[in-house]
Formats: structure tokens, C-alpha cells, sequence
């Protein structure tokens, strides 16, 4: 049986917990691998990242690690961490002993579709609403002065990072690309959703799954799923 490594990266403001789940959900022949940025849970006090460049950089030690061992790897990403596995994925192709097998790319435009109304820059009060409102959601903690203040220069970088972010290359990868969303995402539309097939020569999906934005919350044995059947593929 070959055994997949799935490296999942995270949305702003989240980080590896929010992959734990997926661990007991996951079918024996894929091994869920949360990717944990600075910033957040157990590296809250290392300074966030801001720049893809330098996030792909900073992360390729840990990825490697986690990579170690597996007969292939596959790659995860929800809205800003779609991005970041897509500019991994770009990376661990050109490293030895790395077989990509597949990236997953969720809840994101292409990476040519920047946004029309962004958030970094906003006072904090309106940074918080434009960041719920891109979201589809409130986090609670966001309600809390004290929680807010620890949180918010975390997710102010994060989307920074988002908001910033223009591809490094316009080369096609060699790795099988699905884009997903849910179906009532306001956010990302199906058009821009479809225009991830420009990043690969090597085969392209456009998934719709039950769910807004965060569709993976609430979901996540019906993603995992489709994640096994197009790795068995």
C-alpha cells in the first residue's frame, strides 16, 4: 500500500490544530501533517511571517521533516494557505527525494486574481469586520479585548501575507492540481476557482462540496474523502 503524507497549511489566523481532526478521520494510506507557521499555538511568540518568499523559506526545513519517509507527499491549503502549498509544491518539486503527488488548492482565487476590497491596512475595528466578512464567520475569540489584542498582530500578518502575495513564476508545475470550495462560498467564485488550471501541465479538477467558506469545518470526512479518491486516482 503506498502511503501518502498530506501536508496541510493553514488559513490566516489558524494554525495546526485546526488539522488535528483530520487524523482520525483519515483512511490507513494517508497520514494527515499539519504545517505549523510562527505566530501561533506552540510558536506564538516567533514574529509571523509577512511575504510568501520569505514563509516558503522558513517553512521548507519543517516540510522536509514532516516529508521525511513518505513514499509521496500531497499538499493542502485553505484560502491563504492555498497559496502557501501552491509556492511549496512549486519548491519540493525541484528538491530531491520529494515525490509530489497531488495539490490541493481550497477556498482561494487563482493566483493571478487579486481582490478588490482588502483588510491589512485597516484600523483594527474595521480589519476585524472585513476579515469576518471574508470569512463568512465570527471568531468568538475576536469578541474578547484581551483574546483580540493577543490575536490580532498574528492575523493582521497573515492576511498581509494574502494581500501581497503575486506568484513567483508563471512555469506550469508537473503535479495533478483540484480546486475546491464550498458551494456557497461568497468569497471565491467558480471563475476564479477555475483558474487554477494555469499552474499545472499535469491535470486539473474543479471540486464544489456542500458549505461556505469554511465548508471544511463542518465537513472535513466528506473533503478527506475526496482527497483519497484522487490520490487513488
Amino acid at each position: 500500500m503506498t502511503r501518502t503524507t498530506l501536508l496541510c497549511f493553514p488559513y490566516a489566523g489558524a494554525g495546526p490544530s485546526v488539522y488535528q481532526p483530520w487524523r482520525r478521520l483519515a483512511p490507513p494510506e494517508l497520514e494527515v501533517a499539519p504545517v505549523s507557521l510562527p505566530g501561533r499555538e506552540k510558536r506564538f511568540v516567533e514574529e509571523p511571517y509577512r511575504r510568501m518568499e520569505q514563509a516558503v523559506d522558513g517553512l521548507l526545513d519543517e516540510v522536509l521533516e514532516l516529508a521525511a519517509g513518505a513514499d509521496r507527499v500531497a499538499l493542502f491549503g485553505h484560502s491563504m494557505g492555498a497559496v502557501l502549498a501552491y509556492e511549496m509544491t512549486r519548491r519540493l518539486t525541484g528538491t530531491a527525494g520529494v515525490t509530489v503527488a497531488h495539490l490541493f488548492v481550497s477556498g482561494s482565487p487563482d493566483p493571478w486574481s487579486g481582490r478588490d476590497r482588502t483588510a491589512a491596512d485597516l484600523p483594527d475595528d474595521e480589519f476585524v469586520a472585513r476579515v469576518e466578512e471574508f470569512a463568512g464567520y465570527t471568531h468568538p475569540a475576536l469578541e474578547d479585548p484581551d483574546m483580540r489584542e493577543l490575536l490580532l498582530p498574528g492575523l493582521r500578518a497573515d492576511v498581509e501575507l494574502h494581500e501581497t502575495y503575486r506568484p513567483a513564476s508563471d512555469k506550469r508545475i508537473e503535479v495533478p492540481v483540484t480546486a475546491l470550495r464550498g458551494a456557497d462560498d461568497a468569497l471565491v467564485a467558480d471563475a476564479a476557482l477555475i483558474g487554477w488550471e494555469r499552474v499545472t501541465s499535469a491535470g486539473f479538477a474543479a471540486q464544489r462540496l456542500p458549505g461556505g467558506h469554511m465548508y471544511l469545518a463542518d465537513s472535513p470526512a466528506v473533503l478527506l474523502d475526496l482527497v483519497r479518491r484522487e490520490l487513488a486516482g
